[in-house]
Parts: structure tokens; C-alpha cells; sequence
């Protein structure tokens, strides 16, 4: 005789938590700090935001197309805490905000923007530039931030007011709903995170460009996901909330999906590596010329070790997906390196003769992440934090109750 699973647990966020109002403590001086950096240094200014704009923006995009592809493939592994994914995803349309920072900041991130380049008459004239200039201009970089953000705020409020109707309503038809949403919105949000990663990383450096870099931002963000998503449900689990919903198998699949991508970022790392290097183009290689002189390539180093074979060597063996400390430990690493990681790509176009850091970085850092979270937490104790009338969640809390 077959035993249909129960929740124990509260599936309501602790209403007089002080949490989303710390976190948004943090983001405002965090974020002000930063501003009056801005008054003595605004090239750093602008550099520092978009590292951690990137980052955070990345942890949401990665969000979204988790949710699609669970819609979209029907599966039940990960609904006990799908709603985090959702959440992250459903502020995306707030989050637009954030972008005005760089658009404000185009002359001093991009040098691309910049008129003279475009003319022929200047002595500054650059050809490449100008051949590039009818997709690298002000104009259309504007409009494109628009089109991208209306994308993903779109999907990411559908998808999650959907799912929380459902759990009103109980109205399983609402599942066919939620593939439809998803069905198109996984090639636009291929398409839209591709141009994305080219308009605020790749385009700083605007002589260079990769096929691959799409692919590689999406890669970046995406391992960097599972951290999160393990680190979060780990703080929560700490403080007894979903302590008995989101079990152990639970967990082994966070780990195994963490070392599935950490295998899939080599890879796309990687080849991007090999196909520059082989092709020995002078226009290519320069970029990572700069990345691997001058102290950066301490970094890119560090990257090859602490970003694939440290996490990939530990999370080779199925205990260590079981091991909560193992875990916690690699996924922090990992998010440390992660950050490393953007800031090694954006920062040689601000300092081209060697490595550098500023207090920006840190405090830009802060403020985004205490802004983003902040908002996470403050929409997810609004709703269940577990979709209670998803027709998939017996079947993942079987998987673990059979175990």
C-alpha cells in the first residue's frame, strides 16, 4: 500500500520577518556609497555597477529559463522549490530600473558611443567602429534595453501569477497555460540574453566580438544559479521554514544539476578558448591578450581551478551532493569566482595596462545584491512558498518519500 505524501511544514514565509527590510538597508547605503563615488571617480563608477548588474541580472535571467524549461518538459523533481525561481523571475519587471544606470553611463562604459569615432573628417575616426555603428548606437542600444526587459518582465510576472492563481484555485488547466507562456518564450529569451550579453559586456571592448559569448554569458549565470538556489534553501532550512518539504533528495538534485553546469560552463569556456586560439586573429586574440597579462591572468587561472576543477573534482562523487557543508562550501566558492569572473571581463576595458580594484566594487556589490534580494524576499512572503496545488508536487515529494 502506496502512502500519499504530506507537507508539515508552513508553506507561509514568516510575515514579521525582518529580513527583506535588512537587505534593503543594505542595498540603499550600499548604492548611495557608490553614488558619491561617482563624484570622484565616474569611469569606475559606471564599471563597477555593471559588473554587479550583470551578476545579479544574470541569478534572474537563469531563474526564468529554469521555470520555462520545467514548464515547457513537465517535470516534477524541483517543484518543492520552484517557487524561488519564480520569485527571482517575477521582479525582473522591477529590476528594469537598474538598467537606466547604464544607459546614463553609455559614454563612459562604451566607447563605441562616442560621435568623432563615426567621422570621417576627425582625426579619431576608427573604420572598425564605423562598420559596426548600425548596431552600435546610442539609439538602438536604448531601444534594445527596452525590448529585452519587456520580454523578460513579461514572462517572469506571467509565469509566477499564474502559478500563485493555481494555488487559489486548485485549476490544473492553468498547467497548460504556463507551457504556452513558455513554449515561445524559451527562444526569446535565447535570442534576448544573447544580444544582452553583447550590449553590456561584449561591446566594451567594441574591436572584438565571439559567436559564442551569448552562450557563454548564459553558461556563466546559469552554474552560478544553483549556488543560490542552494544557498537559499540552506538559510531557510536553518531557520526550520520548508525544513521538512524540500528533503534531502531534494538537495542531491540541487547538487547534481550545480556539477551538470559546472561541466557545461567548462565547455562552453572552453571552446570559446580554443576556436580564438586556433584561428590566431590578431582582432580576436587581442582580448584575451589583455586578460592574460598585467595580473589579470591570476584571475583567468583561478578560474580554470576554482571554477571548474575544484567544483567539478568534489561534486564527481554522489556523497558530496549529499554532504549539506561540502555543498555549502563550493557553492560560495563558486559565487566568489563567479564575480571574479565578470569583473575580469569587463574590467581591462577600463584598465588596459594591469589589474585593479576600487572600494566601488564592493559597495556596488552591496547595494545591488541588498536591492535584489530585498526584493526577492519581500514578494516571496507574500504568496505559498511552495506551488501547494501543482499537480506535480505528490510526485516530487514521493521521489524523496520513497527514499
Amino acid at each position: 500500500m502506496s502512502h500519499k505524501p504530506t507537507i508539515t511544514d508552513s508553506l507561509q514565509f514568516p510575515a514579521d520577518s525582518k529580513v527583506p527590510r535588512a537587505l534593503f538597508g543594505i542595498g540603499a547605503v550600499g548604492l548611495i556609497a557608490t553614488i558619491i563615488g561617482y563624484f570622484f571617480d565616474a569611469d569606475q563608477f559606471f564599471f563597477s555597477y555593471i559588473v554587479s548588474f550583470s551578476f545579479f541580472t544574470g541569478i534572474a535571467l537563469a531563474a526564468l529559463i529554469m521555470v520555462m524549461l520545467h514548464h515547457i518538459t513537465r517535470s516534477s523533481w524541483g517543484v518543492v522549490f520552484r517557487r524561488i525561481a519564480e520569485t527571482f523571475s517575477a521582479n525582473l519587471w522591477i529590476w528594469a530600473i537598474f538598467i537606466l544606470p547604464i544607459i546614463l553611463g553609455i559614454h563612459n562604459l562604451y566607447h563605441w558611443s562616442h560621435p568623432e569615432l563615426l567621422d570621417y573628417s576627425s582625426s579619431e575616426f576608427d573604420k572598425i567602429i564605423s562598420g559596426k555603428s548600425a548596431y552600435l548606437n546610442s539609439t538602438f542600444f536604448i531601444i534594445r534595453q527596452v525590448i529585452y526587459f519587456v520580454i523578460w518582465g513579461y514572462l517572469g510576472y506571467k509565469l509566477h501569477k499564474v502559478s500563485v492563481e493555481m494555488d487559489k484555485t486548485g485549476d490544473w488547466g492553468l498547467t497548460s497555460l504556463l507551457r504556452k507562456v513558455s513554449a515561445p518564450g524559451i527562444p526569446l529569451f535565447a535570442i534576448t540574453i544573447a544580444f544582452a550579453s553583447f550590449d553590456w559586456l561584449m561591446s566594451l571592448d567594441p574591436h572584438w566580438f565571439s559567436t559564442m559569448f551569448g552562450v557563454y554569458f548564459f553558461s556563466i549565470s546559469f552554474q552560478a544559479f544553483w549556488p543560490v538556489m542552494i544557498l537559499l534553501v540552506f538559510y531557510m532550512q536553518r531557520k526550520g521554514i520548508l525544513a521538512n518539504t524540500i528533503r534531502q533528495v531534494h538537495i542531491y538534485d540541487l547538487g547534481a544539476w550545480f556539477f551538470a553546469f559546472t561541466v557545461f560552463y567548462a565547455y562552453i569556456a572552453f571552446s570559446q578558448f580554443l576556436l580564438i586560439y586556433y584561428a590566431n586573429i590578431p582582432e580576436e586574440t587581442i582580448w584575451y591578450f589583455h586578460r592574460l597579462e598585467g595580473g589579470w591572468e591570476f584571475i583567468a587561472f583561478s578560474l580554470l581551478i576554482f571554477r571548474f576543477a575544484v567544483p567539478f573534482l568534489i561534486l564527481l562523487n554522489r556523497e558530496a551532493k549529499k554532504n549539506r557543508t561540502v555543498l555549502g562550501g563550493v557553492s560560495v566558492l563558486v559565487l566568489i569566482i563567479h564575480f571574479a569572473e565578470i569583473y575580469w571581463i569587463a574590467m581591462p576595458a577600463l584598465y588596459d595596462h594591469g589589474i585593479s580594484f576600487s572600494w566601488m566594487d564592493i559597495t556596488a556589490f552591496l547595494g545591488l545584491g541588498g536591492l535584489f534580494f530585498g526584493l526577492f524576499f519581500h514578494t516571496f512572503k507574500k504568496h505559498s512558498m511552495v506551488p501547494k496545488n501543482d499537480p506535480k508536487l505528490d510526485d516530487c515529494l514521493s521521489k524523496s518519500y520513497h527514499q
